[in-house]
């Protein structure tokens, strides 16, 4: 079995005892968006398995893009990464 060399860690433990892998990235070419992928990548993100600028190149995110999701995620949960709550937890 070979393993493809990446920079950092390939797993982490998180502060609530799970482990986060690579694997529960969601793939490359993802094109659809759900919550729970937009929310594995903050996390990825936030656990050091991968960088922002890693991320963004990755996903093909935009800076704009990924630091709403960041913002949402942090202060809402992931319920604010659904497409139908936009309006829900919207900053004036």
């Amino acid at each position: 079995m070979f393993l493809k060399k990446v920079d950092g860690p390939r797993a982490v433990t998180l502060p609530d005892g799970t482990i986060f892998s690579r694997a529960d990235l969601p793939p490359e070419n993802t094109r659809r968006w759900v919550a729970s992928r937009k929310a594995a990548v903050v996390k990825g993100v936030m656990s050091g398995l991968m960088t922002v600028t890693e991320a963004k190149k990755r996903y093909g995110l935009s800076s704009e893009e990924y630091e709403a999701w960041e913002k949402a995620s942090l202060s809402h949960g992931e319920e604010a990464l659904k497409a139908t709550a936009v309006q829900k937890y919207r900053q004036p």
